[in-house]
């Protein structure tokens, strides 16, 4: 009876490994599994702990856009002329992206965040702060009055209205805050840290504060952050082993996706939401929600300047009701439930500005400028972090200093940049005509538009310095892909597939921005239906 019950077992788990190298009926390989090691997964009393596969949803505020096939661009007619937005067939993957744009609310809570942790009253942190203000000047308009250029980032009035003045390097560093912030945040939920950390923990302050570099390699900072009292109440556990083990299975089932500015292409596609307006796998059309602007009793459903001198319609019959910015959410959604796609304000995508899409070479989630990062080894292996005396500063165009990462992050250096990848030769630019032959060593850039470069003076102050060399360009790597019209911009603006350039470095009064995230391809896809 011992023999046949052993055979009966071992035919039974050879039943279970060939169902599930099948992956058929099984759920693809993933139900009944166990590793190759013999450990079932997150076995209690392992090592190894990936966390349940958990339906995915969005973080609070984001809105997911499902991936696919759409014609990049603008297939209307060009009547400027412009040139720079061809269709082109494109494939997107799937991710998420705000439903909004990012509010005064959102960003006082970044700018909050650095004054308490890296005081500006230190004078190692002073440009932190500073840096990362957004820049009131530039309302400034030489024949108009501006007077509510401080309040409109201050006052609770304004909470709800997008953020403007930041420029794009500045968006990025909200991006990188935000994924640490939300992280956090998750880490508290979950009882691995202590909800209680801004409140009673004085060490949360300069480089000690929590980061996601320091948390995923078990830094000895982090230590002092987990709550290892709930830990024991919790799950009984005791023991410096129990606790790291328990802390390294929490970011498998709780870590959320790193925030990052939305690359042109996805701006586009979700600004379009192309996916309710179809039949079966066709498009009905593409058309934007251009279509829809007209409301009831010839009221406008975005915010844009109507025509020359109307930025809101005449008294008691506002067309649109915003001189100026207006509530993120005051407009109607598009299919997709995103605000403010058309219209309000534009905004900054990833993208470094080309006039030319390049799809013959990627019609994969395009994007253009990429440049990979490796973490800075110490000589003894260990990640090298940034300290109070290594913060390395970027120079805005009003002649801040803008960090580039905050100390206790990892330090990184650029391992390579594709900015220039494929994006002309010396035939396409103006002096083609000067003679000489197209440059073959590649160290030709057609793009040669004004460098920036800063000196400081006897007092202190930052200054630009004037380029007075000759350019055949105004196109630098220091252009980014602006999307989508503002409370400033006509109509013609408004069509998702426009596109525009604005240096980095400089703030304006009608670009803001939002965040978006990758998401697990068909994730919540739906099938032919």
């Amino acid at each position: 009876m011992k023999k046949l019950k052993l055979f009966s077992l071992i035919a039974l788990s050879s039943t279970l490994a060939l169902t599930s190298c099948s992956g058929g009926k099984s759920g693809g390989g993933t139900k009944g599994f166990v590793s190759k090691t013999g450990w079932k997964p997150n076995d209690a009393k392992g090592w190894f702990f990936s966390g349940k596969t958990q339906k995915q949803k969005g973080w609070p505020g984001m809105v997911y856009v499902e991936g696919g096939t759409f014609t990049m661009g603008a297939v209307k007619d060009d009547v400027l002329k412009d040139w720079n937005n061809t269709p082109h067939r494109m494939q997107v993957s799937s991710f998420f992206i705000g439903e909004s744009e990012i509010t005064n609310y959102e960003y006082r809570e970044y700018t909050t965040w650095l004054k308490y942790v890296f005081p500006p009253s230190d004078p190692t942190f002073k440009d932190i702060y500073n840096g990362a203000l957004p820049d009131t000047l530039m309302w400034d308009n030489k024949l108009s009055r501006n007077d509510n250029a401080e309040m409109y980032f201050r006052s609770p009035e304004y909470d709800y209205y997008p953020v403007v003045g930041v420029t794009w390097s500045q968006a990025n560093r909200y991006c990188d805050w935000l994924t640490d912030r939300a992280n956090e945040k998750a880490l508290m939920d979950a009882g691995i840290i202590s909800k209680d950390l801004y409140i009673n923990d004085s060490n949360n302050q300069g480089g000690t504060a929590f980061n996601m570099d320091k948390f995923k390699s078990n830094d000895p900072d982090m230590q002092a952050y987990i709550n290892t009292q709930r830990m024991q109440n919790k799950n009984g556990i005791r023991t410096k082993s129990q606790r790291v083990l328990a802390v390294n299975r929490a970011p498998n089932a709780n870590m959320v996706t790193e925030f990052r500015l939305p690359t042109e292409v996805e701006w586009e596609f979700a600004a379009l939401a192309m996916e309710k307006n179809r039949q079966y796998n066709n498009y009905d059309n593409k058309k934007p929600e251009l279509d829809k602007i007209r409301g009831k009793h010839g009221q406008l459903l975005a915010n844009f300047k109507n025509g020359k001198g109307d930025y809101s319609g005449i008294p008691g019959w506002k067309d649109d009701g915003s001189a100026k910015t207006s509530d993120v959410k005051k407009y109607p959604a598009n299919d997709l439930g995103i605000y403010g796609m058309f219209g309000n304000v534009s905004e900054w995508t990833a993208d470094v500005y080309r006039p030319v899409i390049d799809a013959d070479y990627s019609d994969f989630n395009y994007f253009r400028g990429s440049k990979p990062k490796a973490v800075v080894k110490n000589s003894d292996g260990t990640s090298k972090k940034i300290d109070d005396s290594s913060i390395k500063y970027d120079t805005l165009a009003d002649g801040r200093r803008l960090y580039n990462a905050l100390p206790g992050k990892f330090d990184r250096k650029t391992i390579a940049d594709y900015s220039n990848f494929r994006d002309g030769d010396k035939q396409s630019s103006l002096d083609y005509d000067r003679g000489g032959e197209a440059d073959s060593s590649n160290s030709y850039n057609m793009y040669n538009g004004p460098v920036q470069r800063f000196f400081v003076d006897a007092k202190g102050k930052v200054i630009l310095q004037k380029d007075s060399k000759e350019r055949t360009s105004a196109i630098t790597n220091n252009v980014r892909v602006v999307k989508g019209g503002s409370w400033q911009d006509t109509a013609y603006w408004l069509d998702p597939g426009q596109r525009r350039y604005k240096d980095q470095n400089t703030a304006y009064g009608w670009i803001g921005f939002r965040v978006a995230q990758d998401a697990k391809e068909g994730g919540k896809g739906r099938t032919r239906r």
